[in-house]
């Protein structure tokens, strides 16, 4: 795993020759706050792909401002680079996102009306569905493949007695929800479906815009982590650091108990139009 990060002083010469160093595990880019040209940008990756060729590493955590080099990241995509971008860890940290909004939005417990919207049937998406559906009274999920799901409805049915509520009404089963859990749904097609114009909508896999002029609910997009060893790397974002340093490939039990050892709490949670 290397990171990559912009220079703090960049010279004039570097900035010209488009000089890449490598310190320890860091590439360090001649770049300033301004956007690069994709010239500059195709010379940069380039050389950082030089770099990383003669390392045999895949895995990047790009800083807060090369995040902000489309282009430069782009080529970087191109080449198969893993970079690495909080999008795994925050679906991990599904349950304290939703303890988060909760306790910020002072919900009543009787009051939680939560929809889930899941389309792929991963790990974690049955997991969440069966610890959800037993704490919380009022759980709908929201699906195109309905008879994927039917087997799932009937197991939690058949093992714990809890009738799950699985549909696709798109007036009507998001109409009353007021905590959306949005696992995979893009942009397109949760514009599709009426929705309760004052609830929290949480995007754990990418970016969603809600097109609804009359929403004036939270849309979350984004989050902040800390933890019990935090190194905070001035340059990088909490959360990329810490989800590169996990082993994917395990039971989701045991990632949440290295959570959980690390003392991993949510810092905010970035919407739309503000910070909570």
């Amino acid at each position: 795993m290397y990171y990559i990060k912009e220079t703090d002083k960049p010279s004039k010469i570097a900035e010209w020759l488009h000089i890449v160093k490598l310190e320890n595990d860091t590439i360090i880019l001649p770049i300033t706050e301004t956007s690069l040209d994709e010239k500059t940008a195709y010379k940069l990756a380039i050389k950082t792909k030089t770099i990383l060729d003669k390392t045999n590493s895949k895995k990047l955590v790009l800083s807060k401002q090369v995040k902000q080099q489309e282009a430069y990241m782009n080529y970087l995509y191109s080449y198969n680079y893993e970079i690495v971008d909080g999008r795994w860890l925050f679906q991990m940290l599904l349950f304290d996102v939703l303890e988060y909004v909760i306790k910020k939005s002072k919900i009543k417990d009787e009051e939680i009306k939560i929809g889930i919207l899941v389309n792929d049937i991963s790990d974690l998406a049955i997991y969440a569905i069966q610890k959800l559906v037993t704490k919380y009274k009022y759980v709908k999920i929201v699906t195109n493949h309905i008879d994927r799901f039917r087997n799932i409805e009937e197991k939690i049915s058949e093992e714990q007695g809890i009738f799950i509520n699985v549909g696709n009404n798109k007036r009507k089963i998001l109409s009353k929800t007021n905590i959306i859990l949005n696992l995979d749904f893009p942009t397109e097609l949760i514009n599709r479906y009426t929705i309760n114009s004052t609830a929290t909508i949480i995007n754990f896999k990418g970016n969603v815009k809600i097109k609804n002029k009359r929403f004036n609910g939270l849309n979350i997009n984004d989050y902040e982590i800390d933890w019990k060893t935090n190194p905070h790397l001035e340059k990088f974002e909490s959360k990329d650091v810490y989800e590169a340093m996990q082993y994917k490939n395990q039971p989701i039990e045991e990632i949440f108990k290295r959570m959980k050892r690390d003392n991993v709490t949510i810092q905010y949670l970035q919407g739309v139009k503000t910070i909570i």
